[in-house]
């Protein structure tokens, strides 16, 4: 049987947009946040809009040097500009002492951090750490807020790994990714549902805050098990594309000898594994340059503790 746990009071939040520049929806929430701040403000909570990569987002790109996604480890934040850093460290550091310092009791309690994907992922949120409890718990309201629109979770933990994305410095971080829309374009109903769901993961802190108990639950996640790059061929150029039974299939069933990928002279590529898998991020426009076709998950039920600030 599930325990309970107490947690502090949330008191500082940070909306992230434009961690990536082209990814509008967050970018243009923010802005509008900025200017328009009651929709966000919730009693007895200090809510920050934020742009975390100005130059990106004004050149409508991903990155200037380097994914800022990336680079909130130890290494990075700790790095002295006696040379020129990367726009994106240096941004990082600047950002780890507005909103950190990462991993210290200054840190920021909750931070959102607003993505878009081009896959067919739909409403998708972002957990570090399967022992947060009170973040599961967050997640947890908010799926059944946006019911019926579905709203998959997404597990990225890894033993051993210490996460350096952007929303990494907060105490429970929470990821957003909302697709499928194109970078560097704006759609109204995906742009609704980040909306929404920001709209509850506020709610919750509100009431939780107000001293409202959440009982033990459960959670389904998906937990990432490994990235599954394209097939290339022997000058290492793309050798295969996604194959269209695969194609906008996100969180759907990937069986033992169903198809993966397709060569232009019709060669189909199965899936070779001995168990079922759950992909997302399919054919994912920002991860060609990293070789990412799919990230191949297990779909898990987590039991959460109740909490109560």
């Amino acid at each position: 049987m599930a325990g309970k746990c107490s947690v502090a009071a949330i008191r500082r939040v940070a909306i992230f947009g434009g961690t990536h520049g082209n990814e509008l929806s967050g970018v243009f929430l923010v802005k509008h946040w900025l200017k328009h701040g009651g929709e966000i403000a919730r009693p007895g909570l200090e809510v920050r809009p934020f742009i975390t990569n100005p130059k990106a987002v004004e050149k409508c790109v991903r990155y200037i040097d380097t994914d800022l996604n990336r680079v909130f480890d130890n290494q990075n934040l700790s790095k002295e500009n006696t040379v020129k850093l990367p726009y994106e460290v240096a941004q990082a550091q600047e950002i780890n002492s507005i909103f950190g310092p990462k991993g210290s009791t200054n840190a920021y309690d909750v931070i959102l951090d607003l993505h878009n994907t081009t896959a067919q992922m739909g409403v998708t949120l972002i957990l570090e750490d399967s022992r947060d409890d009170f973040t599961m718990q967050m997640l947890h309201y908010i799926q059944k807020s946006m019911a019926p629109v579905p709203c998959s979770v997404l597990l990225i933990e890894h033993p051993g790994v210490k996460y350096a994305t952007t929303r990494s410095i907060a105490r429970h971080p929470v990821g957003i990714e909302v697709g499928p829309q194109p970078q560097g374009v704006l759609r109204a109903d995906i742009l609704d549902k980040m909306r929404r769901t920001v709209k509850y993961a506020l709610n919750f802190m509100q009431c939780f805050n107000q001293g409202t108990a959440f009982p033990p639950c459960s959670i389904e996640v998906y937990k990432v098990l490994e990235k599954i790059g394209y097939p290339r061929n022997k000058n290492g150029e793309l050798g295969a594309i996604i194959h269209q039974n695969l194609q906008d299939q996100d969180w759907r069933a990937l069986n033992p000898g169903d198809p993966m990928f397709i060569t232009l002279d019709g060669e189909v590529i199965h899936y070779e594994g001995e168990y079922t898998v759950y992909p997302t991020f399919v054919n994912e426009a920002a991860y060609y340059e990293t070789n990412q076709a799919f990230a191949k998950t297990q779909k898990v039920t987590l039991t959460v503790q109740a909490v109560q600030c």
